[in-house]
């Protein structure tokens, strides 16, 4: 995804590939979402966006079924949580990863970056935490729990008042300084620090 990006910026920008890469970076660190800065800054036309870049990704040769992860999620009370997808992705987007993965059918719903709308709200803009919970039906932010693995999201998301579990994948090194409250390095890791949500403790 970020060479289709990095692509993307170096084409419709007209610019040289190092700073295509650079406002590439530039752009996702100071927005969390490198097309928004597109969009801000540029005009572009964001769905024209995500079909030359998220809709162009093989992700088919990507990503496969994961029987543990949907394991972990049927393992989830739904008589105490609702399951909600939350990304800054398009819609077709995410739905066609969670089809992939062959969990699907697990969540409750889907609150995603509506590239149809102007202004783009994304993470970790504090109204799209609020659309999320509007769109959940959640009604405190004492009841949201959120896991990202995105060290922004997940501080704004703290300041928010959700409580957070950044996932930090075991490839990268861990932060400095803690983006929330629990950090995590796989998510079976939830059991252990939600065990409240769980129907069993088994990993």
């Amino acid at each position: 995804m970020a060479e289709l990006i990095d692509k993307y910026f170096a084409k419709h920008l007209e610019l040289p590939w190092d700073e295509a890469v650079r406002l590439h970076k530039e752009y996702y660190t100071n927005y969390g979402l490198a097309i928004e800065g597109l969009v801000r800054h540029h005009q572009i036309d964001p769905l024209k966006y995500n079909a030359e870049v998220d809709d162009a990704l093989p992700l088919e040769d990507i990503i496969k079924p994961d029987e543990e992860l949907r394991k972990l999620l049927e393992d989830l009370d739904k008589t105490k949580v609702r399951i909600w997808l939350f990304t800054n992705a398009y819609v077709n987007h995410a739905k066609r990863v969670v089809r992939l993965l062959g969990i699907d059918d697990l969540f409750d719903g889907l609150t995603f970056c509506d590239y149809s709308q102007q202004p783009l709200i994304c993470k970790p803009h504090p109204d799209m935490y609020r659309k999320g919970m509007e769109e959940a039906g959640a009604e405190s932010v004492n009841d949201c729990y959120f896991v990202d693995d995105s060290y922004l999201n997940c501080t704004k998301a703290q300041e928010f008042g959700w409580t957070v579990a950044h996932l930090v994948e075991e490839s990268l090194s861990p932060p400095r300084t803690p983006a929330s409250k629990h950090q995590i390095r796989q998510l079976k890791e939830l059991r252990d620090i939600f065990p409240q949500f769980f129907k069993s403790t088994n990993v």
